[in-house]
């Protein structure tokens, strides 16, 4: 296990640098961070064209640029954006937001999906299989921001509590000012609040395509010869289920998972707009395209790179724990 993990290891960082490359070749050919200049009236003389283009090391060729870029993104330095405040500073704390979404997203989508697969297969061609089946088919037709617009007008404004005060919030990621004079389970109570309906969006398009991938492994898994041995040596149908069949039927689920994750960001961009929270998708969008900061996209999509890597490596992980024969791949 030990020498499968390193091996593991060492092929995320070769895939990390791969990453990082192509990332940052794609935003050098998209963006030029002296075009804004080009459109002012009057136009700036030719001088400080030149000027800007040595400050910013953009004289360099492009290997030397992407080394000086990557020796700062490893120390944690993505540079500085248009503005001349660190990307870092800004960064770190959307990411703080973005990431306990993501994270809660990620949690009740696998339960659900294992839970609802697991019924499903079991269930074959059922009442509860084909209420599920149909639910999952209208969560994947469903666009990201529609199915968010509709928990916003639907769902919020009918959950109350007991004394008729609003428990889920629509717009950003806590009551502007509140943490100013709030603490402890006040604070956390409205965060809570307005982390319900962006997770729910979020994971419930990505529990419904998971739960078919967990169906249908988890079908092909009780159809297996040592299921029906299983079955033969006397143990009960559902011992057999849980021990020896949804070990396995979850090693394709961890593969579709790890593999979402770089969806499961497209759609945090999404969702972080329709609830106004103030996260990496607005800072994607808002500081970094729209004003075409390349620093600022090179650092979400670093950051991106790096989460999925490290899914995936996790993932790699969790392939050896419920097979351990693929230790010896």
């Amino acid at each position: 296990m030990f020498f499968f993990t390193i091996r593991r290891l060492l092929a995320s960082v070769l895939v990390l640098l791969v990453s990082s490359f192509l990332v940052f070749a794609l935003c050098a050919a998209s963006f030029d961070p002296l075009e804004r200049y080009y459109t002012q009236n009057p136009r700036p003389p030719e001088s400080f064209f030149n000027n800007l283009r040595e400050t910013l090391g953009l004289n360099d060729n492009f290997f030397v640029r992407y080394w000086r870029w990557l020796s700062g993104a490893v120390t944690g330095d993505f540079g500085e954006t248009i503005n001349g405040t660190p990307v870092v500073d800004q960064l770190w704390p959307r990411l703080l937001v973005t990431g306990r979404m993501i994270i809660g997203a990620i949690v009740i989508a696998i339960l659900l999906a294992i839970i609802v697969g697991v019924i499903g297969a079991v269930r074959q061609y059922k009442a509860s299989d084909y209420t599920f089946t149909f639910i999952a088919y209208i969560l994947i037709a469903l666009p990201t921001f529609w199915f968010a617009a509709l928990l916003k007008e639907y769902v919020a404004g009918g959950v109350n509590d007991l004394f008729g005060q609003q428990l889920l919030y629509t717009i950003g990621e806590e009551t502007p000012g509140l943490s100013l004079y709030a603490s402890g389970w006040e604070l956390w109570s409205d965060r809570l609040g307005h982390l319900v309906l962006p997770t729910v969006s979020l994971a419930a398009l990505s529990f419904a395509a998971w739960s078919r991938f967990q169906r249908a492994a988890m079908l092909d898994v009780l159809g297996s010869d040592y299921i029906r041995l299983a079955r033969a040596k006397g143990l009960t149908y559902r011992r057999t289920v849980v021990k020896h069949g949804l070990r396995n039927a979850l090693i394709p689920l961890t593969t579709v998972v790890a593999l979402g994750i770089g969806t499961l960001f497209g759609g945090a961009v999404i969702t972080e707009t329709v609830f106004v929270w103030h996260g990496m998708g607005e800072y994607l969008i808002s500081n970094g395209i729209r004003q075409e900061d390349i620093n600022v996209v090179l650092g979400w999509l670093l950051v991106s790179a790096v989460f999925i890597v490290v899914f995936n490596l996790v993932a790699d992980l969790l392939y050896a724990v419920l097979d351990p024969r693929i230790r010896l791949s």
